[in-house]
């Protein structure tokens, strides 16, 4: 199986509701598969941050394994750092597998409230990347 195929399973799986995707070609089988991130907690929120009125976090969560890259290239400046307001959309890091390029962009608009996610480490499907609120 190419590069080419395996760049447009991982675009397809990313951009569907799919969140588990084998094709088998011959012998070699690709398995990709993702986390849903949404904007709700894993437990019930309790009556006084409801009444406070504080907004749910979203975490970013990596889609796939690889290599995580928090800027566009070598030296240069990182896509965001802890603070910043980003758009829905926006790219907040790169991974690379297989030498494949994947942009991670933010689930919605909001403010980097963590970043977990280390520049050139390699990162599991299911990792937390980052938090917006």
């Amino acid at each position: 199986m190419d590069l080419s195929k395996i760049k447009t399973l991982i675009d397809f799986v990313g951009q569907s509701d799919i969140t588990e995707l084998t094709v088998s070609e011959k012998d070699t089988t690709v398995r990709i598969f993702r986390t849903k991130t949404t904007g709700e907690t894993a437990g019930p929120i309790s009556a006084p941050a409801a009444a406070a009125g504080e907004a749910c976090s979203t975490q970013v969560i990596a889609p796939i394994f690889g290599v995580l890259h928090a800027a566009s290239a070598p030296g240069e400046k990182p896509f965001v750092a802890v603070g910043d307001i980003v758009e829905a959309g926006q790219t907040l890091f790169i991974i690379e597998a297989m030498k494949v390029f994947n942009s991670i962009a933010a689930p919605r608009t909001g403010r980097i409230v963590r970043l977990a996610g280390v520049d050139g480490a390699e990162i599991e499907a299911g990792d937390l990347l980052a938090e917006i609120a």
